[in-house]
């Protein structure tokens, strides 16, 4: 059997962002997860029932543990000799891609999944601009996970057209609705998640479901609920995700606000998130950049419209005015409008809501992104006979 080796620069990325799909490829494919942090990597490969290899790499710019990273997964792809190397993150997409270029992988693909330089200037973009030329350069194959992403791709020269393709409709592992489903949460369910949270029935919920930084835009969402939340008084914001302070930190103001305004509830990162969307109304996300976002998948599956902004990802699962609203990046007063928008306009907010969960199984159901890409990896399977 063809070996298939996917990679990831943190295992909750394989448990998370992938998960279900290393066990589908299972029934075609020997699967080998390689990422950093071998506990939670050992606990994926029992999970998917695949083999684990752990190889340390890091989230930021370490020259030393890259070159370390790119040695080791150089001399273990020689050793294993695999058929397809497919990469997600930033940085196992470029270590994992050269060091499969290096070791003569016949096909290597890349999933991207959002571009952090479209947030970055200066040096730092110059570097990233050519970190990520690199990594595409080494690839056989570059999958953006929205069409929208594509065109950035293309827009920035950063890619051949020759070599991007969009699986599907989008997304890295699409959307599981059996399992994303409001009707698996009973009301008593319900009221005891809202009675241990403090949230009433009379309260109209906004969630945000994400890392709690800069870049996914909560500061102009806390902002944007502190003045709401100043002229209505039933509302909260359930804040669903954990803070990254070293990595992309918010405003010192931001945090005292969701500290001292007792109508923001932050729950911190959550295994699993179904129950907090089964007592929220309208999913807030109002991101910088994406690359196809799970959270508003999520959401649409549970039955939530979305407020996004206006980017790829975003724009492509909401369409404005049927399923939710669309807002210009950045902009704490269109989003206070549409919040309040919704807040206050039952006939529209039961629009939304009718369509949510219907758009998301017509378009984004899991088992039609994992055949697609299954096809993807048989038509280069049969390439290479």
């Amino acid at each position: 059997m063809n070996k298939l080796i996917r990679i990831t620069t943190v295992s909750i990325s394989l448990n998370k962002l992938l998960e279900g799909q290393l066990a589908f490829m299972k029934q075609y494919y020997e699967v080998i997860a390689v990422s950093s942090d071998n506990q939670a990597l050992k606990k994926v490969g029992k999970k998917e029932g695949i083999r684990t290899v752990c190889i340390e790499m890091t989230r930021k710019i370490t020259p030393i543990h890259d070159l370390k990273a790119l040695w080791k997964l150089y001399r273990f792809l020689k050793k294993e000799k695999p058929l397809i190397v497919h990469t997600h993150t930033p940085k196992a997409g470029t270590v994992g891609m050269i060091a499969a270029w290096l070791a003569n992988v016949p096909n290597r693909i890349h999933t991207v999944a959002g571009l952090p330089l479209m947030e970055t200037g200066g040096g730092k973009r110059k570097l990233l601009d050519i970190v990520e030329k690199i990594t595409y350069r080494c690839s056989t194959l570059v999958l953006p996970n929205s069409y929208g992403l594509k065109d950035i791709i293309l827009k920035e020269k950063l890619c051949k057209l020759s070599k991007l393709k969009v699986i599907a409709n989008g997304s890295s592992n699409g959307i599981n609705t059996s399992y994303f489903d409001p009707t698996l949460f009973s009301d008593i369910q319900r009221g005891n998640l809202k009675n241990e949270l403090g949230i009433k029935d009379t309260d109209f919920v906004f969630i945000f479901v994400g890392r709690i930084v800069k870049d996914k835009g909560v500061n102009e969402l806390v902002n944007a609920f502190e003045e709401i939340s100043k002229r209505y008084k039933n509302i909260k914001l359930l804040l669903v995700g954990p803070l990254e302070p070293h990595l992309d930190p918010l405003k010192k103001d931001t945090l005292g606000k969701i500290n001292n305004n007792t109508n923001i509830i932050a729950v911190g990162f959550q295994s699993d998130v179904r129950p907090y969307f089964a007592i929220s109304d309208v999913l807030a996300f109002p991101s910088y950049r994406e690359g196809f976002p799970n959270a508003v998948m999520q959401a649409g599956a549970m039955g939530l419209p979305s407020i996004v902004t206006d980017i790829n990802g975003c724009n492509e699962i909401i369409e404005d005015g049927v399923n939710g609203l669309i807002i210009p990046s950045k902009n704490r007063e269109a989003l206070e409008e549409k919040m309040e928008l919704l807040l206050t306009d039952k006939e529209l907010l039961a629009k939304l809501r009718d369509n949510a969960r219907d758009k998301i199984i017509s378009r984004y159901e899991q088992y039609m992104v994992w055949e697609a890409l299954l096809s993807e990896y048989k038509s280069l399977e049969n390439r290479n006979v």
